[in-house]
């Protein structure tokens, strides 16, 4: 299952997570995914997506 935004793309973000003595390891921050319905289809959206259409549909 791909952690990836149906609507805009968004994907995960990587970065560095650093130790006590400086060593790097690479981590991921995921997307805030939500399965929701969008004009009747379902899919998976991050929450920013979710909120903007919320703003356009009003």
């Amino acid at each position: 299952m791909s952690k990836i935004c149906d609507v805009c793309g968004r994907g995960y973000l990587k970065g560095n997570a650093r130790s006590h003595s400086k060593r790097a390891t690479i981590k991921r921050q995921q997307v805030n995914l939500q399965t929701t319905t969008i004009a009747g289809k379902k899919v998976k959206a991050c929450t920013r997506c979710i909120k903007t259409s919320a703003k356009v549909g009003a």
